[in-house]
């Protein structure tokens, strides 16, 4: 799909190669580091470019024909870059990348050496699979495991800090029998199906001439804390768990909202400009930066892409935004909620499905009413969510994501639809028969003479949604800040595929082949007026913070999954089985190791929390409280030797001494609840939502507490104040 470039920004003073501070150019960057575009144009015979073209373009199977003219081109661009080693670069599930690196280097038969890499070694390799998360489909003595070139995301150069570089390939993973062991496949064989289907509905519309196949476009916006790295190193919590376990709401945190798109720091906009030095070179398309709403919290976001290359582009946006953090004395926090009181951070998707000719079938262009194909997609979405909203959950369910939804402006956990004024009143005609207008936004008056006119959309935005439509595309806000955004890809493309099935046998079955345009659009409105009627019921526009949404959509009958212990076993109900096997997304036993993967994962979590939290409270917090009751002590002691009594001293040291009891206490119990192990997956995630997350609430609000009165000199890690605001 064409893809927008980033602003030049000529001003007819500029060559054509820098800026006039003489920088490079954003697009003279771009890609620099991929093989792609022009690299490929240039290196490749034409016949073997066009048909990696197709390939990638197209998503068609590779010839295996021409992949040792594209090895060798490849490793010949990226030795005369520097690089000495290879890999095939996947996405296991643990939720981040992997790679293991092979030297180019080979040794002849004459006893020389010579760099080699052919096109076996660029289509296929074979890393070991019993030590990666596999639910069960390998053991550890089941090692085999293969990684196969995906040639629809380009191959790109990663250089370290000291100037190491490595040729990475794009691949996915699978086991011996062939299963799928990471996030990248399921989510080549879920576009797969979005276009199948996409497809049936461009044929019945008879808009397909020359389109090949429908993709789906993302861009995923990245939310992000920075703080100093050596303030980090010495909070355990922050460099074991990714958040703060304990930690007092500074005297300022919010409130004032004058952290949110103001003035972007010296040392922050340094950072975050080579960040995006980097991610040029790279070839993914950032675009925007900003101060998010919490202090010391930001934001990066790109163009949207293919979704496919959008994943893998993701993931190097978080390698990079960690990598570059510390050499501007920064420590890079993804979680969804380090700290308690403030915004946590999330990934809002911007998905979207696109003709491989460049048509975005969710833009409801200016008279949507008349836009039957764009409302037949808008209602195959909307019947998706409504009917799927437990596997959309499901998608987003983590540890971490549990902490931040329904809090300081994350969307609660009941998925629901903002569609805005304008849709909602065109489904309002639809369900009443026949849409006949389409509601306008009109201009805005400022007030001020020297101020223009600006176009007002027809619609206003809802951040309390965790789906909202935002023009042209839907925005998945639910999704968290450290998601590998395959999986809740593959999940919302899932459900569309199976929607866009639904309405597409439907039409055929109504209209029949070779319906007259006025029988299409009889059977279309009819369909149309059935979907509305039966699943608008997830729409919602208003505040989705709000108590009375909560008992609302109680009352509408929509599922509200509070924690990832609900929403995880979701994925083992027949339906969910069915439904990723019928589009040959996941076999059941794909989607079983999914399921047994989440679980440990979630429970892995709160294991590790627990027993760090412990360690911070018995080797650090208690100490620290149990010096302040001795001084406490000591002054109460000669207060009363020169006869003077203090009865505020006395109830002060009866408090800390108090607190320290119950700290104990807790911690014991905490103990004792991490320790246990229900026999069966659902009652270990029963257990870990009611038993161990509570305690760590507990504990974290005593050592809170107990930070308000212990003097700072003898508080032993930095504080909130600290940490974020500077």
């Amino acid at each position: 799909m064409p893809r927008e470039r980033l602003d030049s920004m000529d001003n007819g003073s500029m060559n054509s190669n820098s800026s006039s501070s003489g920088a490079p150019r954003a697009s003279d960057l771009y890609g620099t580091l991929t093989f792609s575009g022009d690299v490929m144009l240039k290196r490749l015979p034409s016949d073997v470019f066009a048909n990696l073209q197709r390939t990638m373009r197209l998503g068609l199977a590779l010839d295996p024909a021409i992949a040792n003219t594209v090895a060798s081109a490849m490793k010949d661009w990226a030795i005369e870059h520097g690089a000495t080693h290879y890999c095939h670069w996947f996405q296991p599930l643990t939720g981040s990348t992997a790679e293991k690196h092979d030297a180019f280097l080979s040794l002849t038969s004459e006893g020389g050496a010579i760099e080699r890499f052919s096109g076996s070694q660029l289509i296929q390799g074979e890393p070991d699979a019993s030590s990666f998360p596999s639910g069960g489909i390998r053991d550890t003595y089941e090692a085999r495991g293969y990684t196969a070139w995906d040639a629809t995301s380009p191959a790109f150069l990663i250089r370290t800090e000291s100037g190491v570089t490595t040729l990475c390939v794009p691949t996915v993973f699978v086991s011996y029998t062939g299963e799928a062991l990471d996030k990248k496949l399921p989510l080549l064989r879920s576009i797969d199906a979005v276009s199948l289907q996409a497809m049936r509905i461009l044929r019945i519309f008879g808009t397909d001439a020359g389109v090949n196949r429908v993709i789906s476009t993302l861009g995923a916006e990245q939310e992000y804390f920075l703080v100093d790295a050596d303030l980090a190193s010495e909070r355990l919590d922050l460099r074991i768990c990714g958040r703060t376990l304990l930690g007092a709401p500074p005297p300022k945190g919010q409130q004032q909202h004058d952290h949110y798109f103001g003035a972007i720091p010296d040392r922050v906009v340094s950072f975050m400009s080579e960040v995006e030095r980097r991610l040029f070179e790279l070839g993914v398309p950032v675009k925007t930066r900003h101060n998010e709403v919490a202090p010391s919290q930001y934001e990066i976001a790109p163009i949207f892409e293919n979704a496919n290359v959008a994943v893998d582009h993701q993931m190097l946006t978080m390698h990079v935004l960690r990598s570059v953090a510390s050499r501007f004395g920064f420590e890079c926090i993804l979680h969804e909620k380090p700290f308690a009181g403030v915004n946590g951070s999330g990934k809002h998707c911007n998905w979207s499905i696109a003709t491989d000719t460049g048509v975005n079938l969710l833009d409801p262009r200016d008279e949507t009413h008349t836009n039957m194909q764009f409302l037949t997609f808008l209602c195959a979405v909307i019947r998706a969510v409504d009917l799927r909203a437990d596997l959309l959950r499901a998608a987003i369910a983590s540890a971490g994501n549990d902490h931040r939804l329904g809090a300081n402006e994350a969307p609660p956990a009941i998925m629901s639809i903002f569609l805005g004024e304008m849709l909602t009143d065109i489904l309002d005609q639809l369900e009443s028969g026949k849409a006949t207008k389409t509601r306008k936004g009109g201009s805005l008056e400022l007030g001020a003479s020297s101020m223009p006119q600006l176009p007002r959309h027809a619609s206003d935005r809802n951040r309390t949604s965790p789906f909202a439509f935002t023009g042209n595309k839907f925005e998945f806000r639910a999704v968290g800040s450290t998601a590998a955004v395959a999986w809740p890809v593959t999940v919302l493309n899932t459900i569309i595929a199976e929607s866009l099935d639904f309405i597409a046998t439907e039409l055929e079955r109504r209209a029949g082949k070779g319906a007259t345009k006025a029988k299409l659009e009889s059977a279309v409105r009819a369909l149309l007026k059935d979907i509305v009627s039966k699943h608008r019921r997830v729409c919602f526009d208003g505040d989705g913070y709000s108590a009375e949404w909560h008992a609302e959509a109680a009352r509408r009958g929509l599922l509200n999954l509070r924690s990832s212990a609900e929403a995880i076993p979701v994925l083992k109900a027949k339906a969910a089985k069915d439904l990723f096997a019928k589009y040959g997304v996941l076999s059941s036993r794909e989607l079983d190791a999914r399921y047994d993967v989440l679980c440990e994962q979630y429970l892995t979590v709160l294991g590790i929390e627990a027993r760090t939290l412990l360690a911070i409270v018995r080797t650090q917090v208690l100490p620290a409280a149990m010096r302040h009751q001795g001084e406490l002590a000591d002054i109460l002691a000669a207060t009363e030797a020169v006869g003077v009594e203090s009865a505020d001293g006395t109830a002060e040291l009866r408090h800390v001494a108090a607190s320290i009891s119950s700290l104990r206490d807790a911690c014991r119990r905490l103990e004792e609840a991490e320790a246990e192990h229900p026999k069966t997956s659902e009652k270990q995630l029963r257990h870990g939502r009611d038993a161990i997350v509570p305690l760590l609430l507990e504990i974290r609000q005593i050592c809170d507490a107990l930070e308000r009165r212990v003097p700072a000199d003898l508080w032993p890690i930095p504080t909130y104040a600290d940490l974020i605001l500077r």
